[in-house]
């Protein structure tokens, strides 16, 4: 008996062995040809670069913006801010890299090596092209020697070849060369001449909107003979506008693009430019009280912007067919349609007092009929000969 339970012992305890090394098997070999502890190690340090992304990020940059307190001159202050978005991929990387070094993922030809040398490139061209505003309008020689519409050029142009550069970067990481993807634009661009036209200048229009950055999601905008309303979507071939009545307008990106865009919620402030006609038998002391009046109720106004941020006055400004004529000039501090409409009326009523308070009256068309008695009546002819047949002596002559 107890042969036979040493055998059954042996079995149980092969069969044990066996199954852990099944476990140690699964273990070291599961997560990507590494093991799951590696594996988690792996996830851990990512996590923890994303976690500390923000607060490395701020560091540094908080650390930058107070080296470039130091200085007078707002030039370095502008390079940080510049800087301050793509220093938030280093520590991703630094992630990155110490996880693919754990799961021994370190070969320059490996897929993880390729992605870190690739946020490199892009983190470096990204530096690079938010540098270029602040560096171009920095330098003294070069306000001086360039215009500054030369200078945006400039600077666009810049932009847009760093954007280039980097994007051949990358593909060269990745072992794919960038000659025949040239000679396929090509290609391409022959397709797009002979067809789908306005699906590309749709397509290019928007892609010019968002980088010129007319207008964004919630705006109101306003295009002559187009639309006007509030900016909801921009789509790769239009952009959804709901009209004031709530009715959506899809309209093509290149009708956006290509015409005169008025972005109202970009004002920094909303007219008031009203003509008030008074009478003419207002005198000009009544003239001077209503001017002065309302422009001290305007200017001491806290919903109405001040000079010299503003121009504000009220002076007459015309003899009109019926009235003498104000030009009452304001801006209001609010760009608010529904605020705006508020202190028009606010500003309506104090008008009316003070023209009443004038002992004036506001006018309106008339028009004055002038009868002169003494002018000639106009008769008809068969009337008028009639008349002078009876204003003839009779016949002294005749026989008696």
């Amino acid at each position: 008996m107890s042969t036979q339970g040493d055998g059954v012992m042996e079995t149980v305890s092969s069969q044990a062995n066996e199954f852990w090394s099944l476990v140690l098997g699964v273990w070291n070999t599961s997560f990507l040809g590494a093991s799951v502890g590696q594996g988690l190690i792996a996830m851990l340090a990512i996590a923890a670069a994303l976690m500390m992304r923000g607060l490395i990020s701020r560091w540094i940059v908080s650390a930058l913006r107070k080296l470039a307190e130091k200085t007078s001159n707002g030039f370095d202050d502008a390079v940080v801010e510049a800087l301050a978005a793509p220093l938030q991929l280093v520590p991703i990387i630094i992630g990155l890299f110490i996880a693919a070094s754990i799961l021994g993922y370190g070969g320059a030809e490996t897929v993880s090596a390729r992605l870190i040398q690739s946020l490199i490139a892009i983190t470096i061209f990204w530096a690079l092209h938010n540098a270029v505003t602040p560096v171009a309008h920095g330098f003294d020689f070069m306000r001086q020697a360039f215009t500054p519409v030369m200078i945006d050029w400039m600077t666009k142009a810049l932009r847009i070849l760093f954007i280039i550069v980097g994007a051949a970067a990358v593909l060269e990481i990745w072992s794919i060369p960038v000659g025949p993807i040239i000679a396929g634009l090509g290609l391409f661009g022959v397709a797009v001449g002979l067809g789908a036209q306005d699906l590309f200048k749709n397509l290019i229009a928007g892609v010019l909107i968002l980088t010129e950055r007319r207008f964004l999601p919630g705006d109101w905008v306003k295009v002559d003979g187009v639309v006007e309303g509030t900016v909801e979507k921009i789509n790769f071939r239009s952009t959804v506008v709901r009209r004031f009545d709530k009715g959506p307008v899809y309209v093509p990106n290149s009708k956006l693009s290509d015409n005169a865009v008025t972005n109202f919620s970009r004002m920094t402030h909303r007219r008031i430019s009203w003509v008030i006609g008074v009478e003419y038998k207002s005198t000009t002391e009544q003239l001077a009280y209503i001017r002065d009046k309302t422009l001290e109720f305007v200017l001491n106004h806290p919903e109405f912007a001040k000079p010299p941020e503003v121009t504000t006055f009220m002076r007459v400004d015309a003899f009109g067919p019926s009235s003498i004529d104000f030009k009452l000039y304001a801006f209001t501090v609010t760009t608010n349609w529904t605020e705006w409409l508020r202190i028009k009326e606010e500003l309506a009523f104090e008008l009316k007092k003070i023209v009443q308070d004038a002992g004036t009256g506001f006018a309106f068309p008339s028009q004055t009929l002038y009868m002169d008695d003494g002018s000639e009546v106009f008769l008809p002819p068969e009337l008028k000969s009639a008349q002078v047949r009876l204003e003839q002596p009779e016949n002294a002559g005749g026989e008696g």
